[in-house]
């Protein structure tokens, strides 16, 4: 893992990102010498090269958007035959909108076939021997964790969710006096320093994982290890770096006050700012056809008197109530009863506000939002007040959320499924408090392009 602008990316994938980059490159490249395998070209080495770059970048981009560069995608949400095939698409489209637009760039059908032919080619190539390199144990990062109790079983099942694992756990050290809950073959047991078995083993890294550090940590020995280069991290380091999260069950306050980041104003507030009022006008100007076309949609099924907007308080940026806009996507009184969660298959949604609601057509109106300021384009969700009190008073540091304005589209929405009660809340809760630490463009820029993945996969919508 490597940290852009305190984000953390995945090493594997960005080697990936630039291996596909050039099979996309060349591909156009053998697109043009099949097209014109038995004729003279038509066209100058100048031209293929920019072709070829313009070709290579925006299926790039659009696998990106697609997620296919995204650690946090499982198994389960791979689908890489299905979201091959719609980056592609997508990639068609953009590539021909710029071949229209600019005419210096205009490729002939045949080598833009070929071309897609062979990039696809090159691909699954690439994936197939990705997955199958990248995942043998001598290549993955070594893990010695110092500790075998609950939180050091924690680790297990990090690399789970992931296709691509970037660490193996070589063993656990069981400290005197600790109750180990960890696979038994697993633990360490001998006579020799942990500078010792971190020497004879290829340790990468080591972990700190003690569920009471009262009991006396290995200090000698740690700084042993650590003055011989090893890395040390401690838990919550390591889930932040290998999760996106920041642990809430590691949490100290003393651990927020002397950490990095929350960092929000100056120059910072300033440059979100202007993108947030950027990026509202360009989705705008995109969006607006689909609006009015959602708007007549809600008018034919609910009739010209029902409200099409519907206005809903939402707690904001330190603790402020705004009014947040959606397109209405449940009956008008579906909320007679008082507020409550969104459910699977929810018999208060409408025909309309299902589609909407699925393809987050619904969240568009907040456009006027974020223009307005009382939200980011990128950011926390905001939560009804209802539901804030109880959560303050349950979870701690919720409150911490609210540090920053919320946002359109956000981390949380990017990794983890929609919401629908209180320990989801909290799962999400880890992920709103790591943007609210290591906010960035990069990472607000980041996130908004895998959001094309959220909008087309249907993911979380409910």
């Amino acid at each position: 893992m490597i940290r852009i602008f305190r984000h953390y990316i995945s090493s594997a994938y960005l080697w990936l990102v630039l291996i596909e980059a050039s099979v996309f490159y060349a591909a156009m490249y053998f697109g043009s010498n099949i097209r014109f395998l038995l004729t003279e070209s038509w066209y100058t080495e100048l031209d293929i090269t920019l072709a070829s770059f313009v070709f290579s970048f925006v299926l790039t981009f659009s696998c990106l958007g697609l997620g296919l560069y995204r650690r946090t995608l499982s198994w389960d949400d791979y689908d890489l035959i299905a979201r091959t095939c719609v980056s592609f698409s997508i990639a068609i489209f953009v590539v021909t909108a710029i071949y229209y637009l600019f005419p210096r760039f205009l490729i002939a059908r045949g080598v833009l076939l070929y071309a897609l032919f062979f990039a696809f080619l090159g691909m699954m190539l690439t994936r197939f021997l990705f997955y199958r390199l990248t995942n043998l144990e001598h290549l993955k990062r070594r893990i010695l964790v110092v500790g075998s109790g609950q939180k050091a079983n924690s680790l297990c099942a990090v690399n789970n969710q992931f296709i691509h694992k970037g660490f193996t756990i070589v063993g656990f050290i069981a400290l005197s006096g600790e109750t180990s809950t960890v696979d038994s073959n697993l633990i360490i047991n001998s006579e020799k320093s942990i500078y010792e078995i971190y020497d004879q083993l290829s340790i990468d890294e080591i972990v700190i994982a003690l569920d009471d550090k009262r009991r006396g940590m290995p200090l000698d020995d740690l700084l042993d290890c650590k003055m011989s280069g090893a890395t040390i991290m401690d838990m919550m380091g390591f889930f932040e770096r290998e999760q996106g999260i920041i642990s809430l069950e590691n949490l100290h306050p003393s651990w927020l006050v002397f950490s990095d980041g929350f960092a929000q104003a100056g120059s910072r507030a300033f440059g979100k700012r202007a993108f947030d009022i950027l990026a509202s006008l360009l989705l705008f100007a995109f969006s607006w056809p689909l609006m009015l076309l959602t708007t007549l949609a809600i008018m034919l099924e609910s009739g010209v008197k029902a409200p099409i907007l519907y206005r809903q308080v939402r707690v904001g940026e330190n603790n402020k109530n705004f009014h947040v806009l959606k397109f209405r996507s449940m009956k008008t009184d579906a909320e007679k009863n008082g507020a409550q969660w969104a459910q699977l298959n929810d018999s208060r949604v409408t025909k309309v506000g299902g589609f909407i609601r699925k393809c987050r057509i619904d969240e568009l109106p907040q456009i006027f939002n974020v223009l307005k300021g009382d939200m980011s384009f990128v950011g926390p969700r905001p939560e009804r007040p209802e539901f804030v009190v109880g959560f303050e008073e349950r979870i701690p540091f919720y409150r911490e959320r609210h540090r920053v304005k919320p946002g359109i589209t956000g981390w949380a929405q990017l990794c983890y499924p929609y919401g629908a009660d209180e320990y989801d809340t909290i799962q999400k809760l880890q992920f709103d408090l790591y943007y609210v630490k290591n906010y960035s463009l990069f990472l607000d820029m980041s996130i908004m392009l895998n959001t094309i993945e959220v909008v087309l996969w249907g993911k979380g919508a409910r």
